[in-house]
């Protein structure tokens, strides 16, 4: 492993920093703590940057020595927590009640500023750089918000890179590909409007709770009949909502809630279509009303080829090419770092945090996992990585 020595010297100050993030979580839009912190820090290493970006965000700009080749790379990290209550145990755990670091933002942060200190330092390329500290990354579109706020009208860039640790990959790993590489995360809302009344007199009625039943077996068919076996979707109905709690009362409403998933546009449309054909249908023949909404919440991880071929040949100087997958797993999870990608060619990342050897580590449990915590022994890893990107892309 090729660390860079800058970065492992200040690796417990940069640690130091990831563990007062973590205490400290907050959610969407309100990362008032880190967004304070990262200012700080910028303000120490003499980094210029601008707040307001999504509220809480902040862009950051490392010149290099020279600029002859007039290239700009963005490099981002996210900054958001959950609403989940901590059992990690960890001396640092969450101060505030109900919110944690659940997904390693917190660690996300302190790579990125680990990143700009070293290049502070040393600025051994001919370029710039732009640093994305970006919020509201859970499901709230923080960086669909800061593309559509003209970031990269204001700060053109020529590609932008991130990535994402993974407990499923031991600590010294990593995977990437070419393509798709994290989902398209949607939503679904679909409210059925029937005529309630006795349970004795059943013939009276028109049952949103039969027409709901219905609905979600037919929805639950999409998948396995319209889509081509070799293609990728997810349609999981996730909430039933039908009922006044009386046992002889049938209820004039039902709602369903559900999260749809996909790789491609034209697959998302496809979904979209054959659930509103279905709602349709089952509208007309239990006689009742339905509305369906359908929120494209997170754009699908598409990696550029070229890009990705940059990020691996980096992660392959730091990691030597065995710990390197370059045609690793797809993930049906979502990330909304897809919105960069919708507007600029990149590549995101799998890092690998896990300790398979070490039983009940929090560093292996799954994101979202109220025992989980990042790994603080990848910020140097990460931030290796992104250095080697800098430098490699842009030499002097």
């Amino acid at each position: 492993m090729q660390l860079r020595k800058e970065i492992e010297d200040s690796q417990s100050e940069i640690a130091n920093i990831r563990q007062q993030l973590h205490q400290n979580p907050q959610t969407a839009y309100e990362e008032d703590f880190a967004s304070t912190m990262i200012q700080t820090k910028l303000d120490e290493w003499g980094v210029a940057y601008e707040t307001g970006w999504a509220k809480t965000g902040i862009i950051a700009t490392i010149n290099g020595k020279t600029n002859e080749s007039g290239k700009c790379i963005g490099l981002r990290g996210d900054m958001d927590a959950l609403d989940i209550e901590e059992k990690s145990g960890q001396t640092w755990s969450s101060k505030i009640k109900g919110k944690m670091h659940a997904c390693g933002h917190d660690g996300h942060t302190s790579i990125l500023l680990a990143t700009a200190k070293y290049l502070t330092q040393t600025r051994n390329f001919d370029g710039t750089v732009k640093l994305i500290f970006q919020p509201a990354e859970e499901g709230r579109r923080g960086a669909y918000m800061m593309v559509e706020e003209g970031l990269f009208d204001k700060h053109p860039m020529d590609a932008v890179y991130g990535l994402h640790n993974w407990p499923w990959l031991p600590l010294g790993k990593a995977s990437l590909r070419t393509g798709p590489m994290m989902a398209n995360s949607d939503l679904i809302y679909i409210d059925i409007k029937g005529v309630g009344g006795h349970a004795a007199y059943p013939h009276k009625v028109k049952d949103p709770l039969i027409a709901a039943c219905s609905l979600v077996q037919n929805l639950q068919s999409i998948v396995s009949r319209n889509i081509a076996p070799q293609d990728q979707a997810v349609i999981s109905i996730t909430n039933l909502n039908v009922g006044t709690g009386a046992e002889n009362i049938i209820d004039d409403s039902a709602s369903i809630t559900g999260s749809v998933r996909s790789y491609t546009p034209e697959m998302r449309d496809h979904l979209k279509n054959r659930i509103d054909a279905f709602c349709k249908a089952c509208a007309a023949s239990y006689d009742v009303d339905i509305t369906f909404r359908f929120d494209a919440v997170i754009d699908a991880v598409i990696n550029s080829a070229n890009e990705a071929e940059i990020a691996a040949k980096a992660l392959e100087k730091v990691l030597g090419e065995g710990n390197v997958e370059r045609n690793g797993e797809m993930s049906m999870a979502g990330e909304d770092f897809g919105s960069f990608l919708m507007a600029k060619p990149g590549c995101f990342i799998f890092l690998g945090q896990g300790e398979p050897d070490s039983q009940d580590s929090p560093h292996s449990h799954g994101l979202h996992s109220p025992y989980y915590d990042f790994n603080d022994k990848a910020i140097a890893i990460g931030a290796s990585w992104m250095a080697e990107l800098v430098e490699s892309s842009m030499p002097l």
